[in-house]
């Protein structure tokens, strides 16, 4: 009976684990992505949380995504944050050329304001902030504007921190 006992207490203490990094503990609270901490995420952000990495225009991309069913039964992303990282990256400038081409926006058009993060300088629009950290590292952040307004965009962008080297 004991072994049985301890079978089950390490089945069960595995799969609590299991679900708080990949769910509730590491995603609500945002957690570390890829050399950053996820310091403040909006309430009431979707349960379920991915992470992925991937590669574009010799940029790589690691994602986590929030999102939420809805009631038509798909599901709708609530927030967003990347971490990229290639050579391109060369300036805050360069990065929003980057995120112009990657998103298709005009870059004319794009409406972005200056925007001072605590690890660098870039831009900010009504769903979207971005900053370089460093050349060839960046950071995006993006809502979903039929949730979430500009402050908390802000408040969730500057909530994303550089732990150690990045």
């Amino acid at each position: 009976m004991g072994f049985i006992r301890r079978f089950l207490a390490v089945v069960v203490a595995s799969v609590s684990s299991v679900l708080l990094v990949g769910g509730t503990a590491a995603g609500q609270r945002g957690g570390e992505l890829d050399g950053f901490e996820v310091t403040h995420v909006p309430a009431g952000v979707g349960e379920l949380v991915t992470d992925f990495p991937y590669e574009w225009g010799d940029v790589r991309f690691t994602q986590r995504a929030w999102e939420r069913q809805v009631e038509s039964g798909g599901h709708q992303v609530d927030l967003q944050v990347f971490v990229l990282r290639g050579q391109k990256l060369s300036s805050p400038v360069a990065l929003r050329d980057f995120l112009a081409d990657y998103h298709e926006h005009d870059p004319g058009r794009w409406q972005l304001a200056d925007f001072r993060h605590d690890d660098g300088n870039g831009f900010i629009g009504d769903t979207e902030a971005f900053w370089l950290v460093e050349p060839g590292v960046a950071v995006e952040v993006r809502i979903a504007p039929n949730r979430f307004d500009a402050d908390e965009l802000s408040r969730t962008a500057r909530g994303v921190r550089a732990v150690g080297r990045v």
